[in-house]
């Protein structure tokens, strides 16, 4: 079909709450149709999340088979619509940046795995069940990091339960956009971070389907302005769905940090989430024992095993990886993640439990690349990694 009779066909989409099309209704604002992409803008108001998803569809069956899915682009503009923000200053304080918008394609399938552009090592920090405090051990593994003089950026992926924004005290930040339409990602306490939940509001639910939700993934990885870092933390959905396949299946990813806490449920979903990496050939660098102990702020030499003891030690012994850190709790690390404060960027906790797991943690993660490898494993990984 040529450029120009899939735009005709483009114009006569229907508004299903009117019946009338939407170039009659003047909700068409633009349609772009190149050799290499199509972009579909309209007016979005009043047609609900499963109402626009429908559109969706049809623009990508009128487009294929002369474009591949990944290369349309379906965005939308409304006053309520959170698909457009107001942008950030960047450059001179009186210019805007433009504003950020996602894209609700399809993600990339089948396609060789990419780098994240100025990234040096990737991390991806992955559970196989919710409540583990994943998001957590990502923000203060970033933060641990940086207390060591390394350049660290944070990508929430966790696009069902984004807790990102709240943990970095950034939940009204909105991101701008470069000329060159990158993504601007949020500063929080000197790190670089995107997260979904910057384009949202906290009470909207999230009802978008995996194809949709992939395309926005792909465009935090490779479509953000990330500055030069020495590590960036992917904060993975808790699970092994879709998503977190066709994520890990499309990005060159230095590694995997497999968190759970020391209760045997927990620690059996860890390995299933272990046995996925190994079917897909990403290298493990080890697991971390979340809420390991608790320890009391009159009595720092305590622990009390709340949780049980020694699953997650276990576990690592049985498969064969790394224990990277047992982290215990603290009645500070909590309030700090519920302030947006993380504990990791307090230099006050220097020297307590939880301060000295973190750092333990980041540098053993920092000792993956630099060990000495075993012979047929990836260099600068210690002990048997899967392959």
């Amino acid at each position: 079909m040529s450029n120009e009779n899939i735009q005709n066909s483009l114009k006569v989409i229907v508004n299903p709450n009117t019946g009338r099309t939407l170039h009659e209704e003047g909700r068409i604002v633009e349609i772009k149709a190149d050799q290499n992409e199509l972009l579909f803008k309209y007016k979005r108001d009043g047609i609900t999340p499963e109402q626009k998803r429908a559109i969706e569809t049809i623009v990508i069956n009128i487009a294929t088979p002369t474009y591949s899915a990944d290369k349309v682009t379906v965005l939308t503009v409304s006053e309520n619509s959170a698909d457009v923000f107001a942008g950030k200053t960047f450059t001179k304080p009186e210019e805007k940046a433009a504003p950020a918008q996602i894209k609700t394609g399809h993600g990339p399938a089948g396609q060789n795995k990419k780098r994240v552009q100025n990234a040096k090592k990737v991390i991806a920090v992955s559970s196989n069940k919710g409540g583990v405090g994943k998001s957590t051990v990502s923000v203060n593994l970033a933060f641990a990091l940086k207390q060591q003089g390394k350049k660290v950026g944070l990508l929430d992926a966790d696009i069902y339960g984004p807790s990102m924004p709240m943990l970095l005290n950034q939940r009204a930040a909105k991101p701008g956009a470069t000329p060159e339409k990158k993504i601007l990602p949020i500063d929080a306490y000197g790190i670089p971070f995107i997260s979904f939940g910057l384009f949202i509001s906290e009470k909207d639910p999230v009802i978008w389907r995996g194809p949709m939700l992939g395309g926005v993934l792909n465009q935090f990885l490779f479509d953000v302005a990330w500055p030069e870092l020495d590590y960036l933390i992917i904060d993975l959905p808790p699970g092994t769905g879709d998503m977190q396949l066709s994520m890990i299946q499309a990005t060159d990813i230095d590694g995997v940090v497999v968190v759970s806490t020391p209760q045997d449920v927990a620690v059996l979903d860890s390995k299933k989430g272990l046995n996925m990496f190994s079917q897909v050939k990403v290298p493990v660098l080890g697991m971390v024992e979340n809420m390991s102990y608790f320890v009391p702020d009159d009595a720092p030499t305590k622990k009390y095993y709340i949780f049980g003891e020694g699953g997650v030690k276990k576990a690592a012994q049985e498969l064969n990886v790394n224990l990277l850190a047992e982290i215990p709790l603290e009645i500070a690390l909590r309030e700090g993640s519920d302030n947006g404060k993380p504990y990791m960027n307090e230099k006050k906790h220097e020297g307590r439990p939880v301060w000295d797991a973190y750092m333990n943690l980041a540098k053993n993660i920092e000792a993956c690349f630099s060990a000495p490898a075993e012979e047929g494993a990836p260099k600068g990984f210690f002990k048997r990694l899967f392959s």
